[in-house]
């Protein structure tokens, strides 16, 4: 089954802030759609779970209750036990107590979680935190998980355990969309969409992204001329479409081909402003 969204653009008071955004994710597939803040990462995954409703455009998506969400602040309920939130998100999908009880001491088990059964969501660390909001998330084994930035501020033990436990969903058939502002992260996915002002920058498998960059990137000790150039940690990159020029050819990647494609529409549209008749 194939979900996501098609043409889809939300416009609140007065302002456009997603336009004309399409994604598709099938089962066992993972999504991820990357940006800054205000890139309108949220608000795509908020008509996709069904809390915004698009102005323009087609969202498809299975019923509520087979999807599972992340929200960006965990979702967890600070003055109940980690066993008593699982038990609770059971309970809102419906689930049978016994089906629920085995699979949250499976999830338990899976999140590393049992010793901290009885302990109150607001006494968790900030990865435990992520694991069980994830867990809850899962808890009614979903057919589409949207998680909004699920690892952010999570230490690299945690991101590991919180990767784990979505790719083991994703082998039994769930389809799963992820934002995040990891770039290393994204290249985990099968699909990237990149947003940028409530737009699609660019989308497509994190390596094709990649290929279809034309010309070469070249490194430089110190920034060259061009209007192409970025710094990457102490040195600098610069595109060139007819690959001439001097500096060391590399070898780009995700990162290199997301600030192009930024650097590449930014010139794009000065250049209309500049050809437009007043």
């Amino acid at each position: 089954m194939n979900w996501g969204l098609t043409s889809v653009s939300v416009v609140r008071g007065g302002g456009t802030i997603l336009e004309e955004a399409t994604l598709k994710v099938s089962a066992g597939e993972i999504v991820a759609v990357v940006g800054g803040d205000g890139s309108g990462k949220s608000t795509l995954l908020g008509v996709l779970v069904g809390r915004l409703g698009p102005s323009a455009g087609v969202a498809r998506t299975p019923a509520r209750s087979r999807i599972g969400f992340l929200p960006a602040s965990s979702g967890v309920y600070p003055d109940l036990t980690v066993l008593e939130n699982l038990r609770f998100a059971a309970a809102a999908y419906g689930m049978p107590p016994a089906l629920a009880a085995d699979r949250i001491w499976a999830l338990l088990d899976r999140t590393g979680l049992t010793p901290a059964a009885h302990r109150l969501g607001g006494r968790l660390s900030g990865g435990m935190r992520q694991k069980l909001g994830v867990a809850r998330a899962l808890v009614h084994e979903p057919d589409l998980l949207i998680l909004d930035e699920p690892t952010t501020g999570v230490d690299p033990v945690s991101r590991s355990d919180v990767w784990w436990l979505i790719t083991r969903e994703t082998a039994r058939g769930c389809a799963v969309v992820f934002s995040t502002t990891y770039l290393d992260e994204a290249e985990r996915a099968g699909h990237v969409v990149v947003l940028q002002a409530g737009r699609v920058l660019t989308q497509g498998p994190p390596d094709g992204i990649v290929a279809a960059i034309p010309g070469e990137v070249r490194l430089f000790p110190t920034r060259p001329v061009g209007p192409f150039v970025w710094r990457r940690g102490r040195s600098w990159r610069v595109w060139r479409e007819d690959g001439t020029g001097d500096g060391t050819v590399v070898r780009p990647d995700l990162q290199d081909a997301v600030v192009l494609a930024a650097l590449r529409r930014a010139a794009g549209e000065s250049l209309d402003r500049t050809e437009t008749p007043r």
